[in-house]
């Protein structure tokens, strides 16, 4: 009966043995894979790139760009996108892909606006990445047809290379007669775009941009005040200019 014990025991020295093999193991992987330890992606989109690696630097991620664009109502060089999204659990080490505002506007081409209608030629500069400034009266038979396309009062030529947001002032026929009445448009409450767009297709331009406080949104900004006010009978000239002041 002496040997029937001491293979028990064998047997359970080799079952502890497997089991503490596979302890190790378990461990020794759990260690390299860091299992179960997870860090937070910190959310830096709209955060200044420097700001944005020292977040990350010191949650332990790694982080690439790998895209610029640009947006003239964002903050240069700050983050527009990442992935993972904020508050994804990583583990430490994982490289967070970012795309940033680019520091400087690229370069597109000028469209031909002459002898183009004035909301055929707002379209073409939109998709052009370029917008339309002062809308400029001068007598012609074609009223609200293009006859010139300037910046800073010199023409610009087709295909000439401009930075890419830039505005464009418009030279238009009136259409042989004296400047037009046009209704004052209610501004008020109205993006900066949305009041922007509306002005242009009333044929007014924008005048004055004023900026009451801290703005962190520029796009989000509102018109809060008008001049010349809105009311219902009031009117002014085509091509006159509309003064905003906008705040948060």
């Amino acid at each position: 009966m002496k040997w029937i014990k001491t293979f028990a025991i064998h047997i359970v020295l080799i079952i502890l043995t497997v089991v503490a093999i596979f302890t190790a193991v378990s461990y020794v992987l759990r260690s390299a894979t860091r299992h179960g330890d997870a860090l937070t992606v910190p959310d830096v989109t709209g955060v200044p790139i420097e700001n944005a690696i020292q977040l990350l630097n010191e949650r332990k991620l790694r982080f690439l760009i790998i895209d610029s664009l640009y947006f003239d109502d964002k903050p240069k060089l700050s983050v527009l996108d990442q992935n993972p999204a904020p508050e994804s659990k990583v583990k430490e080490g994982r490289i967070i892909y970012l795309v940033i505002n680019a520091d400087k506007a690229p370069l597109v081409s000028m469209p031909n606006l002459i002898d183009v209608s004035l909301r055929q030629a707002e379209a073409m500069l939109k998709i052009a990445g370029l917008k339309a400034g002062q809308l400029i009266y001068k007598p012609d038979l074609a009223q609200n047809v293009v006859l010139e396309q300037q910046i800073n009062g010199s023409s610009i030529p087709p295909g000439y290379k401009l930075a890419k947001g830039s505005a464009v002032d418009l030279v238009l026929g009136d259409g042989m007669v004296d400047a037009v009445d046009v209704a004052i448009p209610n501004l008020v409450d109205l993006t900066y775009e949305e009041a922007r767009n509306l002005l242009s297709s009333q044929t007014l331009n924008t005048g004055a941009v004023v900026f009451q406080g801290v703005i962190t949104d520029t796009a989000g900004a509102r018109v809060y005040r008008q001049v010349p006010a809105y009311s219902f009978d009031a009117t002014v000239k085509a091509g006159s200019t509309i003064d905003l002041f906008l705040k948060q």
